[in-house]
């Protein structure tokens, strides 16, 4: 295994990434995020501009048309990555889960796809002509993806495919789906596209935070999806092909939910300054400095582990998917803290529709949830450092 120069994967080297990012989603994503929020869609512009940044070439293979500077070696490249979506969480937790989700059903692509499936799709991800979701979760069945009771029937040389799938991020604007079902030889997943026969997709509207997420109910019925359109192979579906949408999506929110956390931050000190009480700022009380400064090290703390977790990622160490799953816990409980602080720093203030700090409770809630709750991967954890820890 050959390692890079620490030098070159300090913070300080990617500082102008961070601000060309910074820059991008303050100009193009930031002035939209009311909105979004508001009328529970990313607009046609949003996406342009994004497509126009690069942001859905991000993390994909540059010889499909993926966003990569020459001179990086792959543990650079995954922080560049991490960087962009720091930088759409701090503008918007729902515009950074489009571009997650997309990224997590390309990467399943990119991983296990065969020459013929990448040649077709990856090119029009990386070019955002054609955008990617998951669908892994059920009405029934959330954690447990090996549980799923969408089906799929041997039917000459393809499946016959029946199932329901809830809470699909993305699912009113995806062009296809990374599907999981079960077969007979177990769980198995496919490319599937928007416009296959019997898919019927139902908008889901008033989550509680992350509105913007356009999720969606699948009802899959009698949909033929032929060989040329299965990921891998039967029985490799949840172990492979969902594993590896998920490491990426835990990765890809941890470092949102640091955006959030920092705009939580942001908004906080620029009150802080501003509020009077008791005839002085509120940010010279020392309570409320109390809650800066837990809310700085916690931010500070979570982009570290987030840090981390990309250099292995990159490096394809042998941990990075430990060390990936415990940013995501860490960032999102973090993030939850950083919006409870802030909210209670502004006061009756925050709670209203005039100031974006509503938004940010609600949103920075949802990332407990997704890409495995706390709870799931305070086992995930655990069973990690059981099994490498001798006995």
């Amino acid at each position: 295994m050959s390692f890079p120069a620490v030098a070159d994967l300090l913070p300080d080297a990617f500082e102008p990434v961070r601000a060309a990012w910074r820059e991008t989603a303050s100009r193009h994503v930031a002035p939209a995020a009311a909105a979004i929020d508001r009328d529970e869609r990313i607009g046609p512009e949003v996406v342009a501009a994004l497509r126009a940044a690069g942001a859905f070439a991000s993390g994909f293979p540059a010889a499909y048309g993926g966003l990569a500077d020459p001179g990086d070696g792959p543990a650079a490249q995954m922080l560049r990555h991490g960087l962009m979506h720091e930088a759409l969480g701090t503008a918007s937790a729902s515009v950074q889960g489009l571009v997650n989700v997309h990224h997590m059903g390309g990467s399943a692509i990119a991983r296990w796809g065969t020459a013929d499936q990448k040649r077709e799709w990856l090119p029009l991800l990386t070019a955002g002509t054609r955008l990617a979701a998951i669908a892994i979760t059920e009405p029934e069945v959330g954690s447990n993806a090996a549980a799923v009771k969408t089906w799929a029937a041997p039917d000459g040389d393809g499946y016959v495919v029946d199932g329901h799938k809830k809470w699909i991020t993305c699912g009113q604007s995806a062009d296809l789906f990374v599907l999981i079902a079960g077969s007979d030889a177990g769980p198995v997943a496919f490319i599937l596209p928007r416009e296959t026969p019997g898919l019927e997709i139902r908008p889901i509207t008033g989550m509680l935070g992350c509105r913007g997420y356009m999720m969606a109910e699948l009802v899959l019925d009698r949909c033929r999806l032929g060989t040329e359109l299965m990921l891998g192979r039967p029985g490799f579906g949840v172990s492979h092909v969902a594993s590896i949408g998920l490491d990426a999506g835990r990765y890809n929110l941890a470092w949102g939910c640091v955006g959030l956390a920092g705009a939580c931050l942001a908004a906080s000190l620029d009150y802080a300054r501003h509020r009077q009480q008791f005839g002085k700022p509120i940010g010279e009380h020392q309570l409320v400095q109390r809650l800066i400064a837990h809310m700085a090290t916690d931010i500070e703390a979570s982009r570290l582990l987030c840090w981390h977790a990309g250099i292995r990622r990159g490096m394809g160490h042998e941990h990075a998917a430990r060390d990936t799953v415990t940013a995501k816990y860490h960032a999102s409980t973090m993030v939850n803290r950083a919006a409870s602080d802030a909210l209670q720093i502004h006061g009756a203030q925050g709670c209203g529709p005039e100031l974006a700090l509503e938004r940010y409770f609600r949103d920075a809630r949802i990332t407990e949830v997704i890409e495995g709750t706390t709870q799931i991967l305070e086992g995930v954890i655990a069973r990690h450092y059981y099994q490498a820890v001798p006995r």
